[in-house]
């Protein structure tokens, strides 16, 4: 992004905070947590009204205009900036901005994902990209940034729970008697439970018993990682068998009754690793695991041995060309050879004489049948964070990142970084004097699910009824003791960022600063 600055290029920052990023940007809209999908439409309107849709990339490409236009219709710049706390003019600014620019990019974290309503707030920022048509084009188009490394290719894998491997759904009857047929096995075409599903199978029913006595856990920290995590822990506690395969011993490790030691495949073991571009690469052996660990594909293969499968030690290419014979339309044609000459390759590529796709979407511009079925424009309106703001909980507590840490810290925490300091709540200053704070005091943050204690650290980047603490260092501060489990139920996320709670003074000044 900063080399597209120095290139000319425009951006406007769209936070709650006044990030780094914000500092670098031609407009900062600040808004209110949770007012993204208002903000959206806000523009979507402004773009209609003021000529700036692109007429005949939506009237070829789209369907279901519209209905959208009649959902954003009540979404005045007016009213939009009474939602959002935008000054309109800078929403107008931005709708123009973004409405007139030949090539445009839309891109979004977990500030928008995690949410109660996390699918819609993506809807709304697809539809803006489809009324102006920066979609499919070079230079244009819709960018998550992911939270994690490789987080693309464990979806193209079969990791969602109503997908099969490349992306197939479980309820297409073509796609899985192929899997069937190659496995020996029945598939459910009926999708599985998600994460937040999970936990709630795990809560005891009527007779006392739970739908799902048993976890096996793969890489994943759900003790420390899960919103209202109290109860999360209370959880996986009343399990019958909890298994966790890990290259670190976590805070659910150690609820386990069984742990398995997994090689860190990044450099212990052969595979392949897909970016955010869908560009597939291959990834290669480095260093022997330690002691007891191994690849996490051989583990899983020596359980299926135990339970009579014979599936052996297939190697790395073994696994990835069965992939290739199941995933026809994405990575049929990515054979490791391919891989290794071309340093990779970007999905679709269904055969070994197929360049690689490296833009999406492109067909949106074709002519006829080549274009195939139209965008839908998907209409979604405002709905405002589950956990409310009263009298008894009037500051709204945002999760963030930082540049030095990584999810419950478990892989950064034990590393020092002169760019750390110690976790603390950060808030802004006049709320710091109103409830009789100075920069350093200890105070209880409490939401309606649990309470922590933490340092102050008054941040100048943080407007007053905001504040922010991060999920890295739980051993410090247990931050998702206070957020809210309500999830999405399209995506299965639950609402890490906004969470009601109240700041009260506990003791006297203590040091913020220092690594």
């Amino acid at each position: 992004m900063l080399q597209g600055l120095k290139n000319g290029a425009r951006m406007y920052s769209v936070d709650p905070r006044r990030t780094s990023t914000a500092q670098w940007a031609d407009g900062w809209l600040g808004l209110d947590v949770g007012t993204d999908i208002a903000l959206a439409n806000g523009i979507g309107r402004e773009i209609i009204h003021a000529g700036l849709v692109n007429e005949a990339f939506v009237k070829r490409s789209t369907e279901h205009f519209e209905e959208y236009r009649a959902t954003v219709e009540p979404y005045s710049l007016e009213r939009v900036s009474q939602i959002t706390g935008v000054d309109a003019a800078l929403i107008r600014e931005l709708a123009h901005a973004y409405g007139r620019a030949d090539r445009a990019q839309i891109c979004w974290t977990l500030g928008i994902t995690e949410h109660h309503n996390a699918a819609d707030y993506v809807f709304a920022l697809i539809n803006l990209a489809l009324l102006t048509g920066h979609v499919g084009r070079y230079g244009s188009g819709l960018v998550p940034l992911r939270g994690q490394n490789n987080v693309q290719g464990g979806g193209d894998m079969g990791s969602i729970p109503a997908k099969l491997p490349g992306g197939y759904d479980v309820g297409d009857d073509e796609a899985r008697a192929r899997f069937e047929r190659a496995w020996g096995a029945s598939i459910p075409p009926e999708p599985g439970m998600h994460l937040s599903q999970m936990f709630e199978a795990m809560e005891p029913g009527p007779d006392g018993r739970a739908q799902l006595r048993a976890l096996y856990c793969i890489g994943e920290n759900p003790a420390e990682s899960e919103a209202n995590a109290t109860h999360a822990r209370h959880l996986l506690e009343g399990l019958d068998h909890l298994v966790v395969q890990d290259i670190f011993r976590t805070a659910t490790a150690d609820m386990a009754d069984v742990v398995l030691p997994a090689a860190a495949d990044w450099c212990e073991y052969e595979g392949t690793v897909t970016n955010s571009e869908r560009r597939v690469q291959r990834v290669r052996k480095a260093i022997d695991p330690p002691g007891l660990a191994r690849p996490d594909t051989h583990i899983i293969c020596a359980v299926a041995d135990r339970l009579g499968m014979s599936w052996g030690e297939p190697t790395a290419e073994q696994v990835w060309d069965e992939l290739r014979s199941l995933s026809l339309n994405w990575h049929h044609g990515m054979s490791y050879a391919r891989l290794d000459a071309l340093g990779g390759l970007q999905w679709p590529c269904p055969d070994e004489d197929h360049p690689g796709t490296p833009l999406m979407h492109a067909r949106l511009w074709e002519s006829g049948e080549a274009r195939g079925k139209a965008a839908p424009f998907t209409p979604v309106e405002h709905v405002p964070p589950v956990d409310t703001l009263t009298p008894e909980f009037p500051i709204r507590l945002t999760t963030v990142r930082v540049l030095d840490g990584y999810n419950s810290g478990v892989q950064t925490g034990g590393y020092d970084s002169p760019l750390r300091r110690r976790e603390s709540l950060r808030m802004d200053a006049a709320d710091g004097a109103r409830l009789g704070i100075a920069d350093g005091d200890r105070v209880r943050v409490t939401s309606r699910r649990g309470s922590v204690q933490a340092p102050v650290w008054f941040d100048p980047g943080l407007r007053p009824g905001l504040a922010s603490f991060t999920p890295h260092f739980s051993e410090e501060v247990d931050v998702n003791v206070l957020t809210n489990d309500a999830w999405d139920p399209k995506s299965g996320t639950s609402e890490f960022k906004a969470t009601a709670v109240r700041i009260e003074r506990v003791e006297a000044a203590l040091p913020v600063a220092g690594t």
